[in-house]
């Protein structure tokens, strides 16, 4: 495995744990944070793991603007 894989998921797990640590907080602000924590974990799976910085821009694009939809109708939801 090479370092920047290794850096990668130790802060994945890092965040992780973060993430773990704020639901147990019963804040207005929680959702949010801990849905911008979740949007850091996927584009660190995404450009990483999936070798999506390689990729054309458009999939970057569109990994972008999908993850914004998404977490815009959770927050809306809430």
């Amino acid at each position: 495995m090479r370092s920047v894989s290794i850096i990668t998921w130790i802060v994945l797990l890092f965040l992780t744990i973060v993430s773990a640590m704020f639901s147990s907080v019963q804040e207005k602000y929680i959702i949010p944070i801990i849905m911008t924590l979740a949007a850091f974990k996927f584009i660190g799976v995404a450009f990483q793991f999936m070798e999506l910085k390689r990729a054309h821009f458009f999939w970057k694009s569109f990994i972008f603007i999908y993850l914004v939809i998404v977490i815009t109708l959770i927050l809306a939801i809430k």
